[in-house]
């Protein structure tokens, strides 16, 4: 493994984990206030127990949360040099207001942890919902800096050097509204499942069963929605990157030549070499229909692009296959769960499929930022920069990336051993 590889890998391995917390980080505040409200109103006992318990789940995720993000800010300038060299005069404000979103989560969590029966009941609540709006902004400003690097705006690329920086227009870039929403949205489903996955199961087993299905209820609630949402969410994103970055486009769909009644191909995998789509099932016309809402639409092709810029296609083309055919189960599902929302008791049949679907939502999570990362590839900074002219002189990147992978391990196993021991505890109040 070359130095650059390794910075790469140390790189996408550290964002792999932090985007996992981070959506966890964004959603589960709404479900713990939503369970805290419920208990307000109507003063059972089981939602308080259920609010205690995705507390403290919203604490010790904080906590992870909260250092993985921290390495990955030291990554920027400790693996990409050259790109914080110019990078950071530009999108140093996102970063700047995704700190004090961060403070003011913190401050909020401190409140709703060490404010009961010390605050007024509904400001309590309030402070809780205040950490899920903090974290769901702080999001929204990463998303951000990340979406310039997709589509550059705020300076002028002078002799290699940026010039009239305006870091209003580079936070404010076209790519932002988009990519935002697709990643928030996602967040929502992916925790939603996530959540009432495990709900379902220990409500399957027999475990605490009133206490797991108001929380599969809370959970589903959130995570159905968002499910039916994403569809349309993710379509108008695809629509973007069509204008923003039609290279990525065509190596997401294996698009070799430039065409009109393009065809959309299901699975298959490109052949850079022969210039195919080997083993998919073409819809003729069906990809300018999507990208540009006219079956008859030209749909640029990897041929106007040199091949030295290509994206890795095999990578890009699988991951977005894997983010589209989990959303469109998540979806189905998810209207399976609305259909019955009705009935005093859900099928057996749809408690499992919950069930099969909890991992499912993070695993898109983890496709969608591969196409997004590795579909912007040879460049850093799309258009300007290139990744290799980015990274660090330093040698033994390699070493760095066993490092990282075998720390993020052990606090993964530490996340996970304390989930169990709160679950185990709210379970015991409640014949579990």
């Amino acid at each position: 493994m070359d130095d650059l590889l390794a910075a790469r890998a140390t790189m996408g391995f550290s964002l792999g984990f932090h985007i996992i917390f981070a959506a966890i980080g964004m959603t589960m505040p709404f479900l713990m206030s939503a369970a805290h409200y419920q208990y307000l109103r109507k003063k059972d006992p089981v939602y308080l127990a259920l609010t205690k318990m995705w507390m403290k789940g919203v604490a010790i995720l904080f906590a992870v949360g909260a250092v993985s993000g921290t390495v990955l800010s030291f990554e920027l300038g400790l693996l990409w040099p050259g790109f914080m060299q110019h990078a950071g005069a530009i999108i140093g404000m996102p970063f700047s207001w995704e700190g004090t979103a961060f403070f003011l989560e913190a401050v909020a969590i401190g409140l709703f942890l060490y404010g009961w029966n010390r605050m007024h009941p509904w400001v309590h609540w309030a402070a809780g919902l205040v950490v899920g709006i903090s974290g769901f902004a702080s999001g929204i400003f990463v998303v951000a800096a990340n979406a310039w690097m997709n589509s550059p705006a705020g300076f002028d690329w002078v002799d290699g050097a940026a010039q009239n920086i305006d870091p209003v227009a580079a936070m404010f870039n076209r790519a932002w509204p988009h990519q935002s929403l697709h990643m928030q949205v996602a967040a929502l489903q992916a925790v939603g499942f996530a959540v009432g996955g495990i709900h379902a199961w220990l409500y399957l087993r027999g475990r605490a069963p009133d206490l797991h299905r108001k929380a599969l209820r809370i959970a589903m609630a959130l995570g159905a929605t968002a499910s039916l949402v994403q569809p349309l969410v993710g379509h108008w994103a695809g629509e973007r990157v069509a204008e923003l970055q039609p290279a990525k486009l065509a190596a997401i769909e294996g698009h070799f030549e430039t065409s009109r009644r393009a065809p959309l191909t299901l699975g298959g995998i490109p052949d850079a070499e022969t210039g195919t789509m080997k083993w998919g099932v073409p819809i003729p016309g069906m990809l300018s229909l999507l990208a540009h809402r006219d079956i008859n639409a030209e749909v640029i092709g990897l041929d106007r692009f040199p091949r030295e810029e290509w994206p890795p296609l095999v990578v890009t083309h699988i991951a977005f296959q894997v983010m589209v055919g989990i959303g469109s189960l998540l979806a189905l599902v998810g209207a399976c769960y609305l259909w019955y929302l009705r009935r005093p008791e859900f099928p057996r049949w749809l408690l499992w499929a919950i069930v099969a679907a909890a991992p499912l939502g993070m695993i898109a999570i983890e496709a969608g930022w591969i196409v997004t990362e590795v579909g912007r590839q040879p460049w850093i900074i799309y258009g300007i920069m290139k990744t290799r002219d980015a990274v660090t002189p330093v040698p033994g990147m390699v070493y760095h990336f066993v490092l990282f992978v075998v720390l993020y391990l052990g606090l993964a196993a530490a996340t996970a051993w304390l989930f169990q021991r709160q679950i185990r505890a709210a379970q015991k109040d409640f014949g579990g």
